[in-house]
């Protein structure tokens, strides 16, 4: 909260990360000598794709892509920062690439931070799962807001011998 006090906003590339200080902050210093910066710090916290969208109204960055890709939504982007479309119109603003949805997109990739770890078996088949979903779709490129994801699934994709690269929304945005 002290390295950014100064900061008119906070944007980050991982809705897991801007989640967790916009949500739960708050609740954490709510009794404490902290708690007017942590509902500060809250209200100014921004979600990369969110904050684009949202506050800066931006939808076409001028990127080009070549290809086909699917988006992956995370927990966190969903449930913890509401993100949906915000990254879809980005994607749909992006000369050259063709997006099409895997079925089951809002289902869980199994990351989840320690429950990969707790509960493997379980972790593995979510991913298994999606990583099925996505190359169903016969695209070439799997692209979300959460490298956790991310990381999850392009292992199990490399486990599987599936040929799907996994890609952050900005490095996409930020292709010419």
């Amino acid at each position: 909260m002290q390295d950014f006090a100064d900061d008119a906003v906070v944007v980050a590339p991982s809705a897991s990360c801007i989640g967790f200080v916009k949500n739960y902050y708050p609740q954490l210093f709510a009794n404490s000598m902290y708690s007017g910066q942590a509902d500060a710090l809250s209200k100014r916290v921004f979600e990369f794709s969110d904050f684009l969208v949202n506050q800066l109204h931006i939808t076409d960055v001028g990127a080009r892509f070549e290809g086909v890709v699917t988006y992956h939504d995370s927990c966190a982007g969903l449930r913890e920062v509401g993100i949906k479309q915000e990254p879809r119109t980005l994607l749909a603003n992006v000369r050259g690439l063709t997006l099409t949805e895997m079925n089951d997109v809002e289902t869980c990739c199994g990351f989840g931070g320690s429950f990969a770890v707790k509960f493997d078996a379980i972790s593995g088949a979510m991913a298994d799962q999606k990583v099925t979903n996505a190359a169903a779709t016969n695209a070439q490129y799997l692209v979300s807001t959460d490298m956790s994801c991310l990381m999850h699934i392009d292992g199990v994709a490399k486990k599987k011998g599936i040929e799907l690269q996994v890609l952050h929304l900005a490095d996409v945005l930020a292709s010419e």
